[in-house]
């Protein structure tokens, strides 16, 4: 399967039946598609819609309606559509349920960075909407992949690029692995098919305990 499939998949398995839920650029979006069975969930966009359907088809898609990553959106019944400022300040004040941010880092103190990287001198690409997000949103996951491509892990004791949201991150899905975040220590819940705790523990950066209840991913 591939690897950003099985994350987007996971992550479905976080939602709760009559949720608010935002979901971030990238493979957050994908887990819209791999809703359980009898979840019905109202998603975010934090451009301004509160209630985005699934994704059209390329013939039926619309120019002015999209998500905050500019793809094309469909409206359920009940959608409602309003400026930035006011998507913004509703992200602020709690009403989200549950939101899934993307991820350069995560650390074991719930500690998210996603907003920059440094090239050439420079940090881009910039924050966007989601320091809002982590500050509004009770329940914060964030998925990512567990390495980079030179295999580095992205699971740390501590981020070292600028925080997007500081001990706002209670879960964490990646590619092969899902941890909940405790006291100042990851707790290893759940493994991806195929993958070994050996595995796990080779690529973790972060000190981690396991779960009593540590099983395969949940799909």
């Amino acid at each position: 399967m591939d690897p950003r499939v099985l994350i987007a998949k996971r992550v479905a398995q976080e939602f709760k039946d009559g949720q608010l839920v935002n979901l971030g650029f990238g493979m957050p979006t994908q887990a819209s598609n791999y809703l359980p069975e009898g979840v019905k969930v109202m998603f975010h966009a934090e451009n301004g819609v509160f209630g985005v359907g699934p994704r059209p088809t390329a013939v039926n898609s619309m120019a002015d309606m999209t998500n905050a990553g500019s793809e094309p959106i469909t409206l359920m019944p009940g959608a409602a559509i309003m400026d930035l400022a006011t998507s913004l300040g509703a992200m602020r004040s709690g009403i989200l349920d549950i939101t899934v941010l993307g991820a350069l880092e995560v650390d074991q103190l719930g500690n998210i960075a996603n907003w920059a990287v440094e090239r050439n001198g420079k940090w881009w690409p910039g924050i966007g909407g989601a320091m809002d997000l982590c500050y509004g949103t009770e329940y914060v996951v964030a998925c990512l992949m567990h390495t980079d491509k030179a295999g580095v892990s992205k699971i740390l004791k501590n981020c070292t690029l600028p925080l997007t949201g500081k001990g706002c991150v209670k879960s964490i899905i990646t590619d092969k692995a899902v941890f909940e975040v405790g006291n100042d220590i990851l707790i290893l819940k759940e493994y991806a098919p195929g993958v070994t705790l050996e595995e796990i523990k080779n690529c973790t950066e972060a000190d981690f305990i396991i779960a009593d209840t540590f099983c395969e991913m949940r799909l």
